[in-house]
């Protein structure tokens, strides 16, 4: 079984590339922490790839459809520190996860 992790990252918000790297960064840990393929994924190539969204309506229904297939996710909301307001959501991690139930939900999106 292949592994992977996709962040998905909203456009709409026009980050610098330093802010979206941490956002995606944060996406990444905060997913792989929740996933029971964590461990394997991690001894592996830790396969992943940042793709982008049009919007937060698209980014809430991702994150919707991988929480009802019950796989491990992990919604960012910024702090507010720097470039955006508190608690704008940012961008979606999901997985590690079987490549398969991941590119259902992704596998139309393109990279970023």
């Amino acid at each position: 079984m292949e592994l992977k992790q996709v962040i998905v990252v909203r456009k709409d918000l026009k980050m610098s590339k330093g802010k979206l790297a941490a956002q995606v960064a944060h996406a990444s840990v905060e997913a792989a922490e929740r996933s029971r393929w964590k461990d394997k994924w991690l001894r592996g190539f830790q396969k992943k790839s940042v793709l982008k969204c049009e919007d937060l309506d698209e980014l809430l229904s991702i994150h919707e459809y991988a929480r009802e297939q019950k796989l491990p996710i992990s919604l960012i909301k910024d702090a507010g520190r720097t470039e955006i307001l508190p608690g704008t959501i940012t961008c979606v991690g999901i997985g590690p996860a079987p490549e398969g139930d991941i590119d259902k939900i992704t596998g139309k999106l393109k990279l970023l």
